[in-house]
Parts: structure tokens; sequence; C-alpha cells
């Protein structure tokens, strides 16, 4: 019992953070595109290009800021396409998001071969190596016990995550911009009667969501892991919309959501010492994921009958 009780350590909920915030990330990305009335299934697809593009930056341009920024303008390209197919030219967007993901791991697969000769992974070498995201380490807090554990010490992107998870309430919620947002997706004739673009706010919505899903991508290859993995994206995008709808599209109650994802996560690994399966352990935090959709569901059915009364 008390080697079982064991896992339950601070390391616990330091990998918690690290699981959590590439899901974090891209459920920030989802939720803009929800406001506006579009649901982007190809976050995983948007991720896995993020994580690709972020290592070969880091490699080729000579640090890990480049890499960061080569992950932001892939996924800035990424939002905008899938913004001209959904807004302009009214394609489906479950279609497009499929198309995403699938053009993703055949691009990734295909350039991780081409550009470093090798299939599967890739760690660096002596040659080419990979410069991971900086860790941070906060004055004053770093040195309170179990707390600085906790909080100091995390990849930049980690403390990121925190403060665009604000920014993202404060932007949908206490700006007009926000408004104009929302009123896209619910109300999109009274915008258009106000003199504003319903088109040009999902397009700003669809480029959002590129970036941010270029974030968690370079979290996922240079923060978490310091290396790329064909497909190591490994359905987060899905969950991260998991996240966005049992959230209701809320910022803080998203990033709560995928805190939990994080930790089942982070929890199965620390299982594995006890000589669970690995296959068992993996299949938590999806499993977790139907559980929070189906009881999404079951709450709106019960809503729906007590309406009805």
């Amino acid at each position: 019992m008390r080697e079982f009780l064991s896992v339950f350590s601070i390391g616990l909920f330091q990998n918690t953070l690290r699981t959590a915030t590439p899901v974090v990330l891209a459920a920030l990305g989802v939720l803009m595109t929800d406001h506006v009335g579009i649901m982007n299934i190809g976050m995983d697809g948007m991720m896995l290009c993020g994580a690709f593009f972020a290592v070969l930056g880091s490699c080729y341009l000579g640090g890990w800021l480049g890499g960061l920024v080569l992950a932001l303008a892939v996924g800035l390209l990424l939002g905008a396409f899938f913004g001209l197919f959904v807004v302009k030219f009214k394609s489906d967007e479950y279609i497009i998001g499929v198309a995403l993901n699938i053009f993703a791991g055949g691009l990734t697969v295909f350039l991780l071969r081409t550009i470093f000769g090798v299939a599967g992974a890739y760690s660096g070498t002596d040659a080419l190596p990979i410069f991971g995201l900086p860790k941070i380490n906060i004055p004053l807090i770093e040195n309170i016990p179990i707390l600085g554990d906790l909080l100091s010490g995390n990849t930049l992107l980690v403390y990121v995550s925190w403060i665009l998870v604000a920014l993202s309430y404060v932007l949908i919620y206490k700006t007009p911009l926000g408004f104009w947002l929302r009123a896209a997706g619910e109300h999109p004739e009274s915008l258009r009667a106000a003199g504003k673009s319903p088109e040009k706010m999902k397009y700003l919505a669809s480029i959002l969501c590129g970036l941010f899903s270029g974030l968690a991508g370079a979290h996922l290859s240079l923060g978490y892991l310091t290396m790329f993995t064909e497909n190591m994206s490994a359905s987060r995008g899905f969950i991260a919309v998991a996240c966005v709808i049992f959230g209701a599209s809320n910022p803080p109650r998203v990033f709560l959501a995928a805190l939990l994802f994080g930790f089942i996560d982070a929890l199965g690994l620390r299982v594995q010492s006890f000589n669970v399966s690995s296959n068992l352990t993996s299949l938590a935090p999806y499993l977790v994921t139907v559980i929070m959709m189906v009881w999404v569901v079951w709450r709106g059915e019960r809503r729906k009958k007590r309406l009805a009364r």
C-alpha cells in the first residue's frame, strides 16, 4: 500500500503539467473556432506539423527560438488554409479537418525520411542537434518546498499556456473583439447588421487556432520530449476538442479539463512500475475522454427533459 501511495509524489504532478500543456494549447485554439461556429477536428494534424517544423527550425536555425518561430509560421499557414476552405469556399469543416490530419501524417513522414534520413523518430545528431525549450526557474518560488518543485523549473511553454488561458478569457469575454467573435458564431446576421464581417471573425479565429496548434506541437517535440516521432500528436487534438466541449468553450474550464487528461496520462506512466501493462495505461486518458463526452451528452439530455416539463 505504501508503495502504491508513493506514486502520488511531486513528480506525478510535475508530469501532469507537462503532459497537459499541449492539450491546453490545442484546446485554446479549438475554442476560438468553436466560438465562431466552426469545429476544427484537424488540430491533430496541425499539432503534428508544428512538432516537426519546431524540430526542423531548432536544427537548422540554430536554437529553440528558431524552432518556435517556424512552428508558429506553419501553424499560421495551416490556420489560414483551414479558414480559406471553410469560410471562403464553404467546404465542410469536418472533411477539411480529416484531410488536414491525413496530409500532416503523410507530409511529416515524408519530410522526416527526406531531410533527416531516418524513419520512425529523430532525436538529433552531433551535426544536427535538437535544442529543447529552456526551463524557467522562478525566483523566490523555487525555494518554497513542494510548491517550488511544482511551479518552478518547467519549460517555457508551460508558463506561456497559463498566461494564454487568462488572456483568452479576457479576449473572449471582456473585449469588443471577443464579443464580435462570439456574435459571429451565435448571431452572424446581427453582427453583419452592426457593420462587422462574420467572415473576418471566422478567418481570425482560424488563424489563432493555427497559432495555438503550432505552439502545442512545439511543446511536444521541444518541451515534453526533445525529439520528433511519427504521429507523436497521438490524437491529442481530438482530446482537445473533447476538453472544449466538456468545458463549454470557457478557457478556465477547458484548462481544468486538460489538466484532468494530463493527470490521468501521467498517472498511467507512473503505475507502469507496478507491472501494469503499458497498453492499459496508455488507454486510460482516452477512456476518460470518452467518459467525459458521455457525461456531456447525459447532462444535455437531462437539461432538455427539465425544460420540456
